[in-house]
């Protein structure tokens, strides 16, 4: 296994990364492109992508990384991405058009889909036009002749493995995200398909994550100058793939803070709340689930206010400022949704007493918002514990929200649970991506040593905070 590596594709929601990684989880080399997108003004709220112009920009940065670390065997290529994209084919095999997850064509018509009850029972979700069926729901009823193109259609991650290898397939954890999927019976629903007027041809087979797709085409190879045997392994969800990275087992509970903040936990069972409370997702392996809850946007958040109020200071700076914040001058509120109610906050901002407090400064205000971030995540943990118990002492944390330690402390200090971080928990997905090749080879090189831990402390200004925190959204959820 000498200087074995694979390369991962890892597509986010903003921004997308091609990594190099070794067998061993250990971070060799990356490069990084903002996702570009297009306005599509046929409609209040959708972006489109054109797939040709993600592939360009995934070729070039592996032919660059082949060149810069020339002394590396490359065993396989694998992928992942963010949930709920799609990628549309035409009957020549071409990814003609893309739709990404935060595309919202389809919220005008999904209120016209009945039975949402039933819907949710068999798909573990919400009726909701942020899915793939809501998706080409709105396509079909604005713009049918590009809707008359598609001949299949897959997720992202999978695409990254058509380009690879020329055969389509869609692996659980993505198909989850169609809302035609029946994640009871672990394959696509006919009636589901009926419901949204998709025809069932163009969903592709189902395959599950860890499995080769297939020898990376000869053509590809040879445009790149790797050997012939180069492989192929199915990859899954980005969030899926975090908590597999993380070498979670059935009964942890995992915060995986990124764009948003998903709380996830692992049961052998489909798993079903008659009160809507939480998301049922497939599992990598195709057998189990996933319980989910989510605080909705966060790290988003802290990326634009560091842009916005810190242009000139690093996050380093930001994290020694704010350990010297003495009281609570300011509440922030910019979460997207209550998630245990299906419900979207359209408005938010920064509350604070009248008259401006002389003593507020900006590391106030970041202050603020990481705790309302850390709040988010400690409301929708309690909701998980409603429908699962969870009485382990301590969580599972993973994603690039956590290099921030005061995220960390403020986590662990509302959950009073001990917040562990394993080994390359700021690249969860790739390492998960990495464990899933490396079971597909039989290495058992992938340690899950601990990097830091979170002890909780009884901090009363966090929980001053909490209590302000929650008078706040309620009355801004009202």
């Amino acid at each position: 296994m000498c200087n074995e590596a694979y390369f991962i594709v890892d597509i986010g929601t903003g921004n997308s990364r091609v990594v190099l990684m070794s067998v061993e989880g250990e971070l060799i080399g990356i490069r990084s492109f903002a996702n570009p997108y297009h306005r599509d003004y046929a409609y209040e709220d959708a972006l489109y992508f054109l797939p040709e112009d993600w592939s360009a920009l995934i070729f070039s940065y592996v032919k660059e990384m082949l060149i810069s670390y020339p002394g590396y065997s490359i065993k396989a290529f694998t992928s992942t991405s963010a949930r709920e994209s799609v990628v549309l084919l035409n009957k020549e095999g071409k990814a003609f058009y893309g739709l990404p997850n935060i595309d919202n064509r389809g919220d005008k018509w999904i209120g016209e889909i009945p039975n949402g009850h039933e819907i949710y029972y068999k798909t573990g979700r919400w009726l909701s036009g942020v899915f793939s069926a809501g998706k080409l729901l709105g396509l079909r009823k604005r713009q049918p002749e590009i809707y008359k193109k598609i001949f299949k259609i897959t997720s992202m991650s999978d695409w990254i493995g058509y380009l690879f290898t020329g055969n389509l397939r869609m692996e659980h954890s993505q198909a989850c995200e169609t809302q035609v999927f029946d994640i009871g019976r672990q394959e696509w629903s006919g009636e589901l398909c009926s419901v949204f007027g998709i025809e069932p041809d163009i969903l592709p087979a189902l395959v599950t994550a860890g499995k080769n797709l297939g020898h990376v085409n000869a053509s590809v190879c040879q445009e790149l100058g790797i050997s012939a045997d180069v492989v192929f392994v199915v990859g899954g969800a980005d969030t899926q793939m975090a908590v597999k990275g993380m070498d979670a087992k059935q009964k942890d509970v995992v915060i995986v803070s990124g764009t948003t903040s998903p709380i996830v936990t692992i049961v052998p069972y489909k798993f079903y709340d008659e009160r809507q409370r939480c998301w049922t997702d497939s599992y990598i392996d195709g057998k189990s689930y996933q319980i989910e809850t989510n605080a909705g946007v966060t790290g988003l958040n802290y990326q634009r206010m560091k842009s916005f109020l810190f242009p000139d200071v690093t996050y380093e700076k930001i994290e020694e400022e704010l350990q010297k914040i003495d009281r609570v001058r300011c509440i922030a509120s910019f979460g997207t949704l209550i998630f245990s109610e299906n419900r979207s906050l359209q408005n938010g901002g920064f509350y604070m007493s009248a008259p401006l407090d002389e003593n507020l400064n900006r590391y106030d205000l970041a202050y603020a918002l990481i705790a309302d971030i850390a709040c988010g995540i400690s409301k929708q943990y309690h909701s998980l514990c409603e429908m699962t118990s969870h009485d382990e002492n301590y969580v599972l944390g993973c994603g690039g929200g956590f290099r921030s330690a005061m995220l960390g402390q403020l986590t662990a200090n509302l959950l009073q649970r001990k917040l562990i971080l394993r080994e390359g928990y700021g690249q969860a997905s790739a390492r998960g991506c990495v464990r899933i090749c490396n079971d597909y080879f039989g290495y058992n090189c992938c340690n899950a040593a601990v990097d830091k831990v979170y002890e909780p402390e009884n901090n009363q200004m966090i929980q001053e905070y909490s209590i302000r925190w929650e008078a706040v959204r309620n009355k801004i959820g009202t």
